[in-house]
Parts: C-alpha cells; sequence; structure tokens
C-alpha cells in the first residue's frame, strides 16, 4: 500500500513545534506541507509583528508580492491598510498581521504570466487552521480585525457574510478562546472599488469602530 503523502491529510497540525514563540512557530510554517498549496507557492508567509500586539489582523491569504518577499500585506493592498490603520488611529506597527492561509493560490494561464490569485477553499483554510490557532495562543490580543469574507469563513464559519456585519463588535469563541472580532472588508477589494474613495472610506469607519474597541 503507498504511503500518502502529507498534503493528501489537509492539515497541518503535524508541522506544528511542540513549544516556543512566534519565532518556532514561523520557521516550523516554512516547512509546512499540510494541503497541496506549498507546491506552486514560492514560500510560506507567516504573520508578522509583535507576540504583544493588541490588535491582530487577519487576512486571506498572501498576495504575488507577497508569495515573492515572503512578508504579510507588502503590496498595494498592505499600503492601503496601512494609511486606513493610521488614519483610524491604529498604529500599524502595534499590530500583528497575518492571512488565514499562509501559501498564495493562484492560476497562470502560461509560465511568465501574470498569476492571478485564486480564493482557497474551505478545506484549505481549515488545513491551515492550527498555524492561526497558534498565533491567536501566543499574541493573545485584545481584538481581531477580520479582513474580508475568506478570513472571516475561517474564523466564523462558512456562514459568514461581511456585509452584514462589518464595522460591529463581534464576541466569539475562536479556536478554543473567547475573542472581540471587528469585521471590514479587505483592502484588496477597495483597490478593486468603481467608487475606491467611498470604498476607503467605509474601511476607515470601520477600522474607528476597532480603535474605539480597544480603547
Amino acid at each position: 500500500m503507498v504511503a500518502k503523502a502529507p498534503e493528501d491529510a489537509y492539515t497541518a497540525e503535524p508541522f506544528l513545534p511542540d513549544g516556543g514563540g512566534l519565532t518556532a512557530l514561523r520557521k516550523a510554517a516554512a516547512g509546512c506541507r499540510g494541503c497541496p498549496l506549498y507546491r506552486d507557492a514560492t514560500q510560506t508567509v507567516f504573520g508578522e509583528g509583535s507576540a504583544h500586539a493588541r490588535v491582530m489582523l487577519v487576512g486571506e491569504q498572501p498576495g504575488d508580492q507577497e508569495d515573492r518577499q515572503g512578508k504579510p500585506f507588502v503590496g498595494p493592498a498592505g499600503k492601503l491598510l496601512d494609511r486606513a490603520l493610521a488614519e483610524a488611529g491604529i498604529e500599524p506597527a502595534d499590530a500583528y498581521v497575518t492571512n488565514a492561509v499562509k501559501h498564495f493560490k493562484f492560476t497562470q494561464a502560461e509560465p511568465r504570466k501574470r498569476r492571478i490569485h485564486k480564493a482557497p477553499s474551505l478545506r484549505e483554510m481549515t488545513a491551515c487552521g492550527p498555524w492561526l490557532a497558534k498565533e491567536l495562543e501566543i499574541v493573545e490580543p485584545e481584538l481581531i480585525v477580520v479582513l474580508g469574507a475568506t478570513a472571516g469563513k475561517a474564523l466564523l464559519g462558512s456562514s459568514f457574510r461581511v456585509t452584514q456585519v462589518r464595522g460591529t463588535v463581534l464576541e466569539e469563541e475562536i479556536h478554543g478562546r473567547r475573542e472581540r472580532l471587528v469585521p471590514t472588508v479587505h483592502p484588496s477589494a477597495v483597490l478593486r472599488a468603481e467608487d475606491r474613495e467611498g470604498a476607503y472610506r467605509g474601511m476607515v469607519a470601520d477600522l474607528e469602530v476597532a480603535a474605539r474597541a480597544l480603547g
């Protein structure tokens, strides 16, 4: 009988380190084979920021620039997010930023053509869940800012709709911990919006709710 490859099990659980902080977690995540997404991605893109951050920002997955650089939110969406956070009164340097899925999922018509973002499946998000659970356990943020529908589904289940709850403070049990969350749109959705200024102002308003919740 042929042994199954680790990615066929669709769980990151076997790759988690026994102990240690964010540094140990990041090092272990670099070798994750918990789902097939690692095959095409350049590298794992793990969370960044202080282990004592008061707020954790959770996005969907790395984009093209993040995949190349190995850091979350370093592309155009990340720059817009930093500007919106600062405007809302949240210091970007005080936040821990991460994604529900740690590898870039994309389609590519042919080699050297632009890589087009593709939304991760629920199965892929669930496979990657143990990394996010561990980040939450270590950082223990006072508040989670949920960036977009995919992050919301990863944290709150498949019935999550960002349009219904954005800009409100939710209290839910996430990975065994009671958490406060403020959902908003993903910054990439702002960049794609027809009325970009209106979409940006809406995002800032949501983040101002988060800033007030932090006190």
